[in-house]
């Protein structure tokens, strides 16, 4: 692993199978139901937060409903309340509702002050979004100078999240040329207000007015365009929603289509309106011809985990050594997964159902150890999954309401009638969470997780793989404090032979070490175990469990932070090797890893995408080498390097959040996914960095012709102890995704190369335009493309409507990378009008080997600005100069005369008294 001064730090990802996320939201008759607004367990309790939630929600309504021409409004919204608050007769228990299914987190600020409301987006244009997040100074209305009140801004975020919108202004580019002239990036172009610049010295500022930059033509740096505060113009809520007149979305007709914003970049030039009519959501309403009525809400306390195992025992158990898989996996959940205070019981099934334990609090290890002996050990009959949930329900409501309760579900058998409960699954109210054991469980058993909002797993049969522990290993509360939550720091597996060795080190960091477990498999006979702490120090007292063929080793304590060492020896048979710990501190957060893939299925030749997001706390892990293993059903891996480079399927570069297209399919069935992030100290960063989806912050606004500053916007505090750099290691399990219509071998090239998306242009000495973009490749972004097409025109419509009309630039020279590889070329505008004061857009196309074509890139531009000569000074004759008394009696005024005599300039004639 190398020393620890750089330590590698190891990330497997848990991939939530699903399509793209597990909100609740549903469109019922044009309202929006199944909102949920979580507040986080850190905030401290405060009553006015509850009201200030649903005020925001009460005023957004009719915004959105006015906003989205009488379509949609806010009908039914569920707000979690922290377990810690005091409890309260209309509280009650959640059903489905979750922190980690909440559409908004209401939280405190990653740094003093730094209020702003923004969105997480990991996909692209009109793809649904991951979550909205504010603060509870900005519910308090603390900020509304800055963003305008708080119910137009949660309309504007929840464009972000429901429509897959983007913002329509830019703060790294706030100006550009449009037909020669300066204008502010803004959605309308009617919008009015100055282009202006606050100057400060010794504690006072003054306004002036922005000069320009020499190089580029635009303003100088810090300059800001200030908006009236009163405007006519309605449009556009993703600009600035702030403005009173500001009720509508930009339009085809009044979208700004060449200001260089998000928007334009990522959508193609087209209007926010546009992406939304494209929405699922506006195809199936249609316009409301009566008020909507007020939204409701109802008020859920989080309470204590109940869960209870519904494990598979039938006869096909017994194959494969998935039985005693299956208490391995279980033991560790049991041992160390599942929180302290939480409810467990355990049911088996095979033809009938059997109670192998009611609930039990866990309070200490006497409770975990007796469940543990409830697991099954002998593998007989049929398959009836409905017996199982059914009883698991009668174990439940014995003590408590079904209702936010847990089903963990494994099984590896085909079942025909497992549909007969899906009504009751559904009236239940719980939570399943289901595991698909080898290549023959259940078709319908995703099902039963994608209607409740539980986790989708897939283990094969590979031992190696530690797919089940891994699977198990996840199952943490989605509910619980990131402070008890259970975090995997290795997982391991190895086939040996011969008296081999399976030797690495695991990296304890000053975030976790609390409840440390070491635990060993092995598939025939026990192995040689050593381990060794950080200091050298020889780690004794294994538990051995013959019988489940494991050990395993619980620190006493807080672990030693450092490396520690193991090597295990054996003949002929699989290890594995998982190592699990919880933070050490419930101030300072512990990296967290969240995941998905973008679809359901896999339908070929569809391409899935891998998401994989890590950050500590609010900040993002930024460079790592994050790599996806896919397993197909016939056992057949592909390796994936998911980056956070901006390009291909990752939508924002350095946001944490690392992606990639998965584009080789092999098989029909279930693919499970684990993913590995891999760095050192200097290979991955943290830093807090300012969110790019989210409402504008307003530097201030003009006032009977005076422009009031805003505050500052926070800048970002570098010693911010979050943003100082820290060794660590982790793991976890995998998920799971259904692959179907994929040909027999050999399976025919029907991918494109991906979309080129970050295109750049500058030009140079006036005459030279030098072009930089990612490369894409042969299937996505995989391989290497075959050639490029690039396209130039000077109206921006034109190219993208009419690429291949437009004038075509000489690129035989121009030779493809690999993907991912930087791509820079040089060329001279020919054929077209390339003048001072003019815009010039370029586009480029990937073609690959088959002549199957990317989509056009996003358009680049470049803006020709030659500085007017100046006149070169005409240098002054040297002159004499004449000899001055200083120390003479003649007054001042006197001296002027005889200065402007000698240089014989002026005739002047001075009265002396």
């Amino acid at each position: 692993m190398g020393s620890f001064k750089c330590s590698v730090f190891i990330l497997v990802l848990h991939l939530l199978e699903g399509a793209v996320s597990k909100s609740l939201i549903q469109l019922n008759n044009n309202g929006y139901e199944g909102i949920v607004i979580a507040i986080d367990p850190n905030v401290p309790e405060d009553e006015t937060l509850i009201q200030q939630i649903k005020d925001m929600v009460t005023q957004a309504s009719p915004y959105l409903f006015e906003a989205t021409e009488r379509r949609f409004y806010f009908k039914k919204v569920a707000i979690l309340i922290p377990e810690k608050w005091k409890t309260k007769p209309e509280y009650v228990r959640p059903k489905l509702e979750t922190y980690k299914n909440a559409d908004v987190l209401v939280a405190e600020p990653t740094a003093p002050g730094n209020d702003e409301p923004y969105t997480e987006q990991m996909g692209n244009c009109g793809e649904k979004g991951e979550r909205i997040h504010f603060t509870p100074d900005f519910l308090a209305g603390k900020k509304l100078a800055q963003y305008g009140p708080q119910g137009r801004v949660f309309v504007h975020e929840w464009a972000h999240l429901r429509w897959g919108v983007y913002d329509e202004y830019n703060n790294n580019q706030k100006f550009y040329f449009s037909n020669g002239k300066r204008q502010a990036v803004r959605c309308s172009a009617d919008i009015t207000g100055k282009n202006v610049i606050k100057k400060c010295q010794g504690g006072s500022c003054v306004t002036k007015s922005c000069k320009l930059d020499k190089v580029t033509g635009l303003y100088e740096e810090g300059c800001e365009f200030i908006p009236h505060g009163v405007q006519t113009v309605k449009a556009s809520i993703m600009f600035a929603q702030s403005i009173d007149s500001v009720v509508e979305f930009c339009t085809e007709k009044n979208h700004n289509k060449e200001a260089p914003n998000l928007q334009n970049q990522k959508c193609n030039l087209r209007s926010t309106w546009e992406v939304i009519s494209d929405s699922e959501d506006f195809k199936k309403t249609t316009p409301m011809t009566t008020q909507p009525p007020t939204p409701t809400f109802s008020l859920l306390q989080i309470g204590q985990r109940i869960v209870c195992l519904v494990l598979d025992k039938s006869g096909s158990m017994a194959n494969g050594d998935r039985l005693n898989r299956l208490n391995q996996a279980g033991k560790l959940f049991l041992l160390q997964t599942v929180e302290q205070g939480s409810w467990v019981g355990m049911v088996t099934f095979d033809s009938v159902a059997h109670v192998q334990s009611e609930l039990i609090q866990i309070n200490s290890d006497v409770e975990r150890n007796a469940l543990t002996r409830s697991l099954p050990t002998v593998a007989a009959g049929g398959t009836s999954i409905c017996s199982g949930l059914r009883s698991a329900f009668a174990v439940i409501r014995k003590k408590y309401s079904t209702d936010g309760s847990e089903i963990v579900l494994l099984t590896d058998g085909e079942d025909n009638t497992i549909s007969s409960c899906f009504n009751e699954v559904k009236q239940s109210g719980a939570i399943i969470h289901t595991v698909a054991l080898g290549p023959s469980a259940a078709k319908e058993l995703e099902e039963l997780s994608k209607m409740t909002g539980g986790l989708q797993t897939y283990a094969s049969d590979q031992a190696q793989n530690n797919g089940l522990i891994d699977a198990f290993g996840a199952l943490s509360s989605g509910n619980g404090a990131d402070s008890q939550r259970s975090i995997q720091l290795e997982s391991k597996g190895l086939t040996l032979q011969n008296n081999q060795w399976m030797n690495g080190t695991v990296l304890v960091d000053s975030t976790v070490g609390k409840d440390t477990l070491f635990l060993i498999t092995w598939t025939k006979q026990p192995p040689k175990i050593l381990l060794w702490d950080p200091s050298k120090k020889k780690q004794d007292g294994f538990v051995v469990d013959a019988n489940t063929k494991m050990a395993y080793l619980q620190i006493p304590g807080t672990a030693k932070v450092g490396i520690w060492s193991y090597s295990l020896q054996a003949s002929s048979q699989t290890l594995t090797l998982t190592v699990t710990s919880r933070p050490s501190s419930a101030t300072v957060p512990p990296i967290t890893v969240t995941s998905k893939i973008n679809k359901n299925t896999g339908k070929f030749p569809s391409a899935m995408t891998v998401y994989a997001k890590i950050h500590q706390g609010a900040s993002p892990i930024l460079r790592a080498t994050v790599t996806a293993i896919i397993e197909s059903v016939n056992g057949k891996t592909v390796t994936l390097e998911l980056l956070d480079n901006g390009a291909g399927a990752d939508a924002t570069k350095d946001d944490g959040v690392y992606s990639r297209y998965f584009t080789a399919y092999n098989a029909n069935g279930r693919y499970s996914v684990k993913v590995w992030a891999l760095g050192g100290i200097n290979a991955a960063t943290q830093r807090l960095i300012p969110q790019q989806n989210g409402a504008m912050y307003i530097p201030g606004w003009i006032e009977n012709g005076e422009v009031n500053w805003n505050p500052p916007r926070p800048e970002i505090n570098k010693d911010d102890p979050q943003s100082k750099q820290v060794c660590f290691s982790r793991t976890s399990s995998g998920g799971s995704f259904v692959a179907s219509g994929v040909p027999q071998a050999p399976i025919p090239d029907l991918f494109p190369p991906c979309q080129i998306t970050d295109l750049k242009a500058k030009i140079h000495g006036y005459k030279f335009i030098n072009l930089t973009w990612t490369a894409p490749g042969d299937d996505y972004d995989h391989g290497r493309a075959h050639k490029y097409i690039i396209r130039i025109s000077a109206n921006i419509l034109d190219l993208r409507d009419k690429f291949n009309d437009s004038i075509q630039v000489n690129t035989s020279d121009l030779i493809p990378k690999e993907a991912n590889s930087e791509e820079v070329f040089v060329f001279t505008p020919e054929n077209i009008t390339f003048e001072n004061g003019t815009n010039l857009f370029i586009a480029v196309q990937a073609v690959d080997k088959t002549n199957l074509k990317s989509e056009i890139s996003n358009i680049a531009r470049v803006s020709l600005f030659i500085p007017p000569e100046i006149p070169p000074e005409v240098p002054s004759p040297s002159l004499p100069c004449p000899e001055i008394n200083v120390n003479s009696t003649i007054p001042g005024l006197h001296i002027l005369k005889i200065m402007w005599k000698w240089l014989g300039e002026l005739q002047l004639s001075v009265a002396l008294g």
